[in-house]
């Protein structure tokens, strides 16, 4: 589990095809200190697995199945940065909200406005995901834990400190991006319970 609290933002430094494979390896100095081969790591909020570590950086490898339903097809390029967060250990602080690093689906990037040091950022989500978002509630941007500001027909926005600015991917931003979502799970376990009622 993860709480959309980004720790550092990495650097990928190669994206090869090898087979049905994308093979990434992704710079990262501060993650990569307790990283190990076979532990989870959240890049973009999306939960991969690090086949292969050292201290200046980690190699996942990403299924057809992980390509088809986030944004890194186009995103994972040489050059680019991404967030990453480790999981949540379990005696540690909770913050930001649960996170599970199961991306939704894949909206696209509005509009960023800027608002003096802080900025306002618009997202049209998929079909299908606006029924889990509900304005003041949770929702995980390339992996950062953000609060819904407003909510209206194909569009949703967040506001952005300046410590989200800087510390993470969403301060470059720019309309037409791909971005990886994720509901609140409780939303989806609340509309499952009552399926199962009707």
């Amino acid at each position: 589990m993860f709480t959309g609290i980004v720790e550092e933002t990495g650097r990928v430094e190669t994206a090869l095809r090898r087979g049905e494979l994308l093979v990434v390896r992704i710079a990262a100095r501060l993650v990569s200190e307790t990283l190990v081969p076979g532990a989870s790591i959240a890049v973009n909020g999306c939960c991969l697995t690090a086949v292969a570590c050292d201290a200046s950086g980690f190699t996942c490898e990403l299924t057809p199945e992980t390509l088809g339903r986030t944004a890194f097809e186009s995103r994972l390029q040489p050059g680019r940065l991404v967030n990453l967060e480790r999981p949540l250990p379990a005696a540690g602080r909770f913050d930001g909200h649960i996170v599970q690093g199961h991306v939704d689906g894949v909206g696209r990037v509005a509009s960023l406005m800027r608002l003096g040091e802080s900025a306002e950022l618009a997202v049209a989500p998929p079909p299908g995901l606006t029924r889990y978002l509900v304005a003041k509630g949770s929702v995980a941007v390339d992996g950062v834990s953000l609060t819904v500001a407003t909510l209206g027909a194909g569009l949703f926005t967040v506001a952005l400190i300046p410590y989200t600015l800087g510390r993470t991917t969403l301060g470059e931003a720019a309309a037409g991006d791909p971005v990886n979502l994720e509901a609140d799970i409780v939303a989806k376990y609340v509309e499952r319970l009552l399926d199962r009622g009707r």
